[in-house]
């Protein structure tokens, strides 16, 4: 670099420009520089100096020296479910997105310990080795690991947090794409956020199994533009939540026949699946063959449109918790105080704060906190080390 502040990051600026949706053009105009001087600060052949590094971070609303900080080793890359053109920038959001969870994540990993990763493992390098039995085994190997029986899931966000998941769940802006998941080196764990958008618990709890069910097929596989390969990826994760959420034995028996929508209707509530999800599962399970799976669809198209279903209000989507209890952890236990987490981390408060599901505001203010898991013991209410390791208490499971 020929001048300008030392140590300062590219890919820092690149994150944030992903992250904040801006171009390189309209980040200059903001900031008051050339958009050739952005991208030298890109490529890494000039960095800011002081008075340009101050105007950047209010711009991006950044702690300055958040531009300094080392980048960890990125995450796998995610599987989106639209390849289309039109959603790059989109996709490059999320991603940057999911990048500042891992760095959240990684800054309170230094105080607590979160549960540990507990999935199912599987070593399949091609989608094209993962048959419909693979799936099926791998949803109820799921169940058992985390002794769910084989009733509904009470709550999949918490099971799967106490699986040691990083859930994240915020309005992103892209109704389009309902989420992505990755595997974080740095961590050594998996990241899920999911849109917020559309208050559809029953949708966002299926979004969420799907992203499960990536995070267990296809972790050792290389993403790929190929649309065949692509759609492949994607129906096996649909078949996986429809296997994990509705297990073939249970919920089978629990319907009747002739298969109508409104026998359906009365077992959305209890498993928390819509009807368009059970029909699918029904059709896998070959309880229902092709004809009668179209002419289902087709009358639900007819009564209820194509995307809503009555009883759609009747379930609230399930909240991510591990992060936003590991803050409060943290300020209850006056290890550290809530207007000093957004320094700590080097994001904005607002950024922390819908990434965690903490309250808007809380980061700034003095607010009640209450104990919800348990420090690491080597870190004490004033700083001091005693040596000994200690955990983050898991979720409570049901079986």
């Amino acid at each position: 670099m020929s001048r300008g502040i030392t140590g300062f990051e590219p890919g820092r600026l690149l994150q944030a420009l992903a992250a904040r949706g801006l171009s390189q053009v309209a980040l200059a105009s903001m900031v008051g520089v050339s958009p050739a001087t952005v991208s030298k600060w890109k490529s890494g052949q000039q960095s800011p100096e002081a008075e340009a590094l101050a105007s950047l971070s209010r711009v991006i609303n950044v702690a300055p020296e958040w531009f300094t900080r080392p980048i960890p080793e990125k995450c796998s890359l995610p599987l989106f479910r639209s390849n289309a053109s039109a959603h790059v920038s989109a996709r490059a959001m999320l991603e940057a997105r999911l990048e500042w969870a891992q760095d959240i994540a990684l800054a309170l990993g230094e105080f607590v310990d979160f549960p540990e990763v507990n999935l199912p493992k599987r070593a399949f390098t091609d989608p094209e080795q993962i048959t419909n039995a693979d799936i099926e085994e791998a949803a109820d190997e799921c169940r058992e690991l985390w002794s769910l029986g084989r009733r509904a899931v009470p709550d999949l966000a918490m099971a799967i947090e106490g699986a040691g998941v990083i859930l994240v769940r915020e309005e992103t802006g892209v109704a389009t794409i309902e989420g992505l998941s990755a595997w974080s080196q740095a961590l050594n764990r998996p990241i899920v956020l999911l849109s917020a958008d559309k208050q559809n618990g029953f949708r966002s709890r299926f979004d969420l199994a799907h992203e499960l069910g990536h995070l267990i097929l296809h972790k050792g596989i290389e993403r790929s533009t190929d649309s065949v390969r692509h759609k492949m990826m994607e129906d096996q994760a649909h078949r996986f939540a429809g296997a994990f959420l509705l297990p073939a034995e249970t919920f089978a028996a629990e319907v009747r026949s002739p298969v109508t929508l409104d026998s359906l209707l009365l077992l959305k509530q209890r498993w928390g699946v819509s009807v368009a999800a059970m029909v699918m599962r029904l059709w896998a399970l070959k309880v229902i063959d092709d004809e009668t799976k179209g002419l289902l669809f087709k009358r639900r198209s007819a009564r209820w449109g194509v995307k809503a279903e009555p009883g759609d209000d009747g379930r609230l989507p399930e909240q991510a918790r591990l992060l936003k209890r590991t803050i409060e952890l943290l300020a209850s236990s006056g290890v550290m105080q809530v207007n000093a987490v957004s320094a700590y981390i080097g994001l904005a408060a607002t950024d922390i704060e819908t990434l965690t599901g903490l309250p808007t505001g809380y980061l700034s203010s003095s607010a009640q906190v209450i104990h919800l898991a348990k420090l690491k013991s080597d870190h004490d209410p004033v700083g001091r080390v005693t040596g000994e390791a200690g955990i983050v208490l898991p979720f409570n499971r049901r079986s």
